[in-house]
């Protein structure tokens, strides 16, 4: 099979980039033919398997002068928000995409094109290919991006209604598209994700920190993963840790991830500073450096505001961490029902207004919530082994075979409008 993947953002970044490298590493394994199309700057290293045709659409170039257009407000690298998008900006977007989508389908001749992301890209690419089998991937930040942005909204949800099918993260956020797009009956399914088990996995740095804790070591490795901006709960993190009541030097906090803007992120460095705690900005990490620092944490910390179904979690429970986690919609049933025995502490979070902009005077209580919560996850024990084996069942592998078998039933049976 050929199977065609598009993104408007790099594809190693963030959760829906490493979502759609997981896809297509899993595609490759089982032999499928691929070609991917994706938004990237000239220097930037991509890494797919070596048959695999990489397509790019160069950011600040004559073509596209300006950075990479985000799904979120806060990207982890120099990137255009859709709402700051002029006309000008959007033709231009419309034709370097255009072109390589039309160049990249004629020449390759795909099967299905797997579109990441219910937006303004996929929109373009179902209108650009009538003929051609388009399903598109739902990440969440694209269903914000829908809600509060304005920009081509009616010309969007036109496009992605005529989507051959629509993959949801789980059960809410399904329930969520079905509403924003009127999606006529089975359009829409739920996907899941997955994670790689040949990267995250438990090594023997965490054999060794569970021996010393059993032998009596007390102190207390806390990690983050993901975006260091506020709306990923950075900010009320810091500031719980002022909550704990261990011994000054017993705790440590690592903040692994990139960041957006400076004068957030300066802002972020302020509160570290100031925290008694000492904390540790490790960078972007690739993905087996994430791993082997995961081994060495105790508890894994995820206070975002929003999400849509977080891999960190998961990869952090591979990795033998306790994890903490807020209460958002749709992760614990689904962890519930495809991971039992997670053991992950929830938070429940504060009110929001626009979706992850989190009420002030709601932030000292969750804050302290969140404290409570990191103290409990550090008590508790588990079973590593019977959690390893409800894991198993959670890979891009199977992600990978529900797509196309997904794909194989749709064809019997839907009918494009």
């Amino acid at each position: 099979m050929r199977i065609l993947s598009v993104t408007a953002q790099k594809p190693h970044s963030t959760g829906s980039g490493v979502y759609l490298t997981g896809l297509v590493n899993s595609f490759s394994q089982m032999g499928h033919e691929q070609a991917v199309i994706a938004g990237v700057y000239r220097e930037d290293e991509v890494c797919f398997p070596r048959e695999v045709e990489f397509c790019p659409v160069y950011f600040r170039t004559e073509e596209l002068p300006f950075a990479i257009t985000g799904m979120s407000d806060e990207m982890p690298y120099e990137s255009t928000r859709y709402r700051d998008m002029t006309p000008e900006m959007t033709e231009q977007f419309f034709q370097a995409f255009g072109k390589r989508v039309t160049e990249t389908v004629e020449r390759f001749q795909p099967d299905i094109i797997l579109c990441h992301h219910l937006y303004l890209l996929t929109a373009l690419v179902r209108k650009l290919c009538p003929d051609c089998r388009v399903e598109g991937i739902c990440h969440g930040s694209d269903l914000r991006q829908i809600k509060q942005n304005g920009l081509f909204r009616e010309e969007i949800i036109r496009e992605i209604q005529k989507l051959d099918g629509i993959w949801a993260l789980h059960r809410e956020q399904k329930e969520q598209i079905e509403e924003i797009f009127s999606c006529r009956e089975g359009q829409v399914q739920v996907l899941g994700t997955g994670y790689d088990g040949r990267i995250f996995s438990c090594t023997k740095e965490r054999t060794e920190r569970e021996a010393g804790r059993r032998k009596g070591r007390k102190d207390l490795r806390l990690a983050f993963a993901g975006k260091i901006s506020e709306k990923k709960g950075v900010k009320s993190l810091l500031r719980a840790m002022d909550y704990l009541d261990w011994p000054e030097g017993e705790v440590s906090l690592t903040l692994a991830g990139g960041w957006g803007q400076e004068e957030e992120h300066r802002e972020i460095e302020r509160l570290a500073g100031a925290c008694r705690y000492p904390v540790e900005f490790a960078g972007r990490l690739a993905q087996p450096e994430l791993a082997a620092l995961l081994n060495t944490r105790d508890v894994f910390v995820l206070p975002s505001f929003y999400e849509g179904l977080p891999l960190s979690v998961i990869e952090a429970l591979a990795c033998g961490c306790r994890v903490v986690c807020t209460d958002l919609p749709g992760i614990r049933p689904w962890l519930e029902e495809n991971v039992p025995g997670h053991g992950v502490e929830f938070v429940s979070p504060p009110r929001m207004r626009n979706e992850d902009e989190p009420e002030g005077e709601d932030l000292p209580g969750f804050e302290r919530a969140l404290a409570d919560a990191i103290v409990r996850a550090a008590e508790k024990t588990g079973n590593r082994e019977k959690l390893a084996r409800s894991l198993e069942k959670v890979s891009w592998d199977g992600i990978a075979g529900k797509v196309l078998k997904g794909r194989a039933e749709q064809l019997t049976t839907a009918v494009r409008p």
